[in-house]
């Protein structure tokens, strides 16, 4: 992983804490959640407050994240917000910090100016014991304070100032006054200026988790499902359609009923044939990889000699593909590319959905020869599957990310998987009414 590290690509735009002052505190604020401390010197930390150095310190990789349920989270900067969440458990709990962050930006600011601000992302489930507990995550409350307790001081300093502009005595109650005195050398002046977060509850209808080796639970739309990386779990779960990665056909139908996923070759304002070209390169690479072939310093035309080369040890998602890039490129007859042939989720991108993010993710994960989307939409899963590439994939993949994605994110991103606002103004096509009598994948049995 070294090699990913010294080119940005892991543990990048980790936010460096080496300040006396921020070490202190962060530790006051770890002995708060944890009853733990580091004694290092310098460390670098996520969006959550998790720093890779001090859980190696700490022999405990899930130290503000216990259980991988309820994930605790340590602010000493609002620039945390542009920091990456590592040893994600929920697809949802960056975008919520993120989202917690950008709401308080103001008084996060003022409040980490003289303390750290710690909080919990709390869920209704302490610990996951079984696949059906992960259904009881249907929404995240959001709680936090400064490690001294300035937003619970404020509170109780807002309440004895309402109980003396009230109370027909509170004039002459010298406690009261000796409270609020004491209370406002804390918190300053709440009546000029409240000490407030807005610590809402963000629901989540649809999301990813790592536990039992990974799912997406899609229960939020008109035909909801589960689709697990592993095995089914054992136990019944509260939901119809489970399926594993070996039900392409129903995955496929389930993109399709819910209008999750659309054609790359029919996207607007994408250059499909380009698309389908690096793609066709990966898996290339791919190829070459595995027979020993040295990949530095490939240009385009080195990469068709490749595949000339290659063509017979070629996968058939390679070839699917090719006949599809043709198309795009000069017409002919439209390739039938079906949900049981090796290209046709490479052929696919997310649609202009709130699910549009998850699904893509679900997408990289389909299609793992297609490295540039794994680390895009699934990095946990393109460093798994990084550390057992050969060498020489190693650093063709991570030279490619380094010099073509990394220079322009925002670009890449927007030619991938941006969208325009359809202008058609058509009526979304009704399904068919075989859907409501046996479920829009078939005759699954309840599990």
């Amino acid at each position: 992983m070294k090699r990913l590290i010294e080119k940005g690509l892991m543990f990048g735009n980790l936010v460096h804490i080496s300040s006396p002052a921020l070490i202190e505190r962060y530790n006051r604020a770890l002995e708060h959640l944890s009853g733990k401390a580091t004694q290092l010197n310098d460390f670098h930390v996520d969006i959550s407050g998790f720093s890779p150095e001090v859980g190696e310190e700490l022999g405990d990789p899930l130290y503000l994240n216990p259980n991988g349920v309820n994930r605790q989270f340590i602010l000493l900067t609002t620039e945390q917000k542009r920091a990456p969440l590592l040893n994600v458990k929920f697809s949802t709990s960056r975008d919520i910090l993120r989202q917690f962050i950008e709401d308080n930006e103001s008084q996060l600011f003022a409040l980490t100016a003289t303390d750290a601000v710690a909080g919990e992302l709390v869920n209704s489930v302490f610990k996951i014991r079984s696949a059906r507990d992960l259904f009881d995550l249907k929404s995240v409350e959001v709680e936090a304070d400064t490690v001294g307790g300035t937003l619970k001081t404020a509170t109780q300093l807002a309440n004895m100032v309402e109980r003396f502009k009230t109370e027909e005595d509170a004039w002459f109650d010298d406690v009261l006054i000796a409270d609020m005195i004491g209370a406002a050398k804390q918190t300053g002046d709440v009546t000029r200026n409240p000490v407030h977060l807005s610590q809402g509850t963000f629901e989540q209808g649809a999301f990813w988790t790592a536990h039992f080796g990974g799912m997406y639970l899609f229960t939020d739309l008109d035909h909801p499902a589960v689709i697990v990386s592993g095995e089914k779990p054992d136990d019944a779960l509260p939901i119809k359609y489970v399926f594993d990665l070996s039900d392409r056909n129903r995955i496929a139908k389930f993109l399709d009923y819910n209008d999750l996923a659309e054609p790359i070759v029919k996207a607007r304002g994408v250059d499909a044939a380009a698309i389908l070209q690096q793609k066709m390169d990966f898996i290339t690479i791919d190829t070459a990889a595995n027979a020993g072939i040295d990949l530095s310093e490939l240009g385009r035309s080195d990469m068709r000699r490749l595949a000339r080369r290659h063509v017979d040890e070629l996968p058939e998602v390679y070839h699917g593909l090719s006949q599809l890039m043709s198309w795009a490129k000069s017409g002919g007859s439209w390739p039938r590319i079906s949900s049981d042939h090796p290209a046709y989720f490479y052929t696919l991108r997310a649609a202009d959905t709130p699910h549009r993010d998850l699904v893509n993710m679900l997408l990289a994960e389909l299609c793992p020869l297609d490295v540039r989307q794994l680390f895009i939409c699934h990095k946990e899963l393109f460093y798994r599957t990084y550390a057992h590439w050969p060498e020489v994939k190693k650093a063709f993949v991570a030279d490619f990310l380094a010099q073509e994605y990394q220079v322009d994110k925002a670009g890449a991103r927007e030619a991938l998987f941006g969208h325009e606002p359809d202008m058609s103004g058509a009526e979304p096509e009704r399904r068919d009414d075989l859907i409501d009598r046996v479920g829009p994948w078939g005759a699954v049995r309840r599990r």
